[in-house]
């Protein structure tokens, strides 16, 4: 084996490597794109939702919603699907005042809240 062979051999092993580093990075750009295309479209359902409910609530029944958000999200992003519901069903009046909000979030309270009571004896 002359020394032509031997380094022929050796690049044999890079080109492969190569092809390896390259189809991993053409798997890494897509799994990126795929992510920044899913991020766009939970951008874009979150502004449709957004001015969904701009039409649908008064500001000051939107900003009770934000101010409830920071301490249950999970039950505002409920609320405010149910809400958008609605009212493209024609189910409730639009606009929603603060006070309909009200009454909303006090009637759900009444269906989910416990109370606890504990006995000594």
């Amino acid at each position: 084996m002359s020394i032509d062979e031997n380094y022929d051999e050796g690049n044999e092993g890079q080109e492969t490597g190569q092809d390896d580093l390259e189809a991993i990075r053409q798997r890494k750009l897509q799994e990126l794109q795929r992510q920044a295309e899913e991020e766009r479209r939970r951008q874009e359902l979150a502004a449709q939702r957004r001015a969904a409910l701009r039409a649908i609530l008064t500001p000051e029944a939107r900003e009770r919603l934000d101010n409830l958000r920071v301490v249950k999200p999970e039950l505002v992003d409920a609320l405010e699907q149910q809400l958008i519901a609605l009212a493209q069903s024609g189910r409730v009046k639009v606009p929603i005042t603060d006070e309909d909000l009200k009454k909303i979030l006090e009637t759900i309270y009444k269906q989910t809240h416990r109370e606890f009571r504990i006995r000594y004896r």
